[in-house]
């Protein structure tokens, strides 16, 4: 009898992953030279370093060409990505600027060679979505924005160096009036740094519709004149209105680039209403309008300010964000949930730096007293979740209600918050609930619904 052969069973190929980019190129980026990486086969020397000058970047996008490479993946890295970015933007390249959170190399191979090639490699096979970034257009304005917001962080610090010599002298402006840079208070500050020390003298200059009478402002003015300290209040005071002039330019410059910017072809400028009381903000806010197609300051809490920092963060296309809860997890406004184990361990949100969800947070706190239907769902949250969870989720509720005004180019609607009869009762149940606790009992007035 024939001693029987042993099967053995197949191996199985392990299979090299699908290339979905075959021209893709990595680059890892650094502030004296850039290495690098395009596929084997393209070139004898597939890796290579250049500098960071104007003419090494063009020789750098030169090669990429004659390589072939169609699109290129590269790191945030700094303010050192932007020269490389608009470069090879320009010259027609697909450039995909990746956090680095997302390619981390493995443990034990770390230099910029192998960065450059491990982010070839990854971009090759799909596995490198890039971040957002707007047009250029939008990108102006989002850098003029940014330049004016530092103007105006230094101007502030001036205007406290300001502050600070009075209080040297016991010069009590602030107690005075209470806007140091409003009419008043730079006519008193001009003629204390012309030389002018009767507190008498000074008080006549109140315009006629300060609150303080001049004997009151007189009594505050009083203080010690030193020579030290006046040269410190006037030359802090030239500092601010410098940069007063500086900000003016850049506003200039601002509406400049934003009256370039595409119109909504079937949008006309809405009437003013009553919620904007500041006329002079009525232009700005008309020139919105155009831009977006909607008012976004139509929704509560949303100023001309924060519609400004939509505008040059995100712009007026929204069509990058697949929906409403991708544009809020770029935001980081949503919970970053980490399941193990069919268990939620951490539910907190990322530690993410957006302008745009500062500016939101921001706008949520003139929610505390709003009586409109958005008021009155913050509060009912603030009371179940605090105000630091209830901050963050209303952001999250305004950054989705932007998001859909601003994609499908339709206004503002309150009814879908909930409906004004609905709110009316819960309140009056909520009202009588306590005023049973505090003994009371609530009676409605003659012609008003109980």
């Amino acid at each position: 009898m024939a001693a029987k052969t042993k099967r053995t069973r197949p191996t199985k190929s392990i299979s090299s992953p699908k290339t979905f980019h075959p021209d893709a190129a990595g680059i890892d980026l650094g502030a004296t030279v850039h290495y690098v990486a395009v596929p084997a086969g393209r070139d004898p020397r597939p890796v290579r370093h250049f500098g960071t000058q104007t003419a090494d970047l063009n020789t750098l996008a030169d090669w990429l060409k004659e390589c072939c490479i169609t699109t290129v993946a590269m790191e945030a890295t700094g303010v050192y990505w932007i020269p490389l970015y608009q470069i090879l933007e320009d010259r027609g390249f697909e450039v995909r600027l990746v956090n680095a959170r997302h390619v981390k190399n493995v443990p034990g191979r770390k230099s910029d060679v192998q960065d450059c090639q491990w982010l070839q490699y990854l971009h090759s096979v799909g596995l490198l979505n890039g971040s957002f970034r707007p047009p250029a257009a939008i990108c102006a304005v989002r850098s003029l924005l940014r330049h004016r917001e530092s103007l105006m962080r230094s101007a502030c610090q001036h205007l406290l160096r300001v502050q600070k010599a009075l209080d040297q002298m016991n010069v009590q402006l602030h107690h005075a009036v209470s806007d140091i840079t409003g009419l008043t208070g730079l006519a008193i500050l001009d003629a204390i740094v012309a030389g002018e020390p009767s507190p008498a003298a000074l008080a006549r200059l109140r315009h006629y519709r300060c609150q303080k009478s001049e004997l009151e402002i007189a009594k505050a003015l009083e203080g010690d004149w030193r020579e030290e300290h006046l040269f410190t209040l006037r030359q802090s005071l030239e500092a601010w209105r410098f940069h007063q002039r500086l900000m003016e330019e850049c506003d200039q410059q601002i509406a400049g680039h934003m009256d370039a910017l595409e119109d909504q072809e079937d949008v006309t400028a809405q009437p003013p209403s009553k919620a904007h009381a500041k006329q002079a903000d009525e232009p700005m806010r008309q020139q919105l309008v155009a831009k977006f197609g909607v008012d976004l300051t139509e929704v509560e809490g949303i100023s001309l300010q924060t519609a400004l920092v939509f505008l040059s963060e995100v712009g007026t296309d929204v069509s990058k964000f697949a929906s409403a809860e991708h544009f809020a997890s770029w935001l980081g406004l949503c919970p970053d949930n980490r399941i193990t184990g069919g268990r939620t361990h951490d539910a907190h949100t990322r530690k993410v730096k957006n302008r745009l969800a500062t500016a939101l947070r921001m706008a949520v706190q003139s929610l505390h007293r709003s009586k409109g239907e958005l008021g009155d769902w913050f509060r009912r949250l603030r009371s179940k979740l605090g105000t630091k969870a209830a901050t963050t989720g209303a952001a999250h509720k305004l950054a989705r209600v932007l998001y859909a005004m601003v994609k499908h180019r339709r206004p503002y609607d309150r009814s879908r918050l909930g409906n004004p009869e609905v709110r009316r009762a819960r309140k009056e149940r909520s009202l009588r609930r306590q005023a049973e606790a505090l003994g009371f009992a609530l009676t409605p007035l003659a012609g008003e619904v109980s």
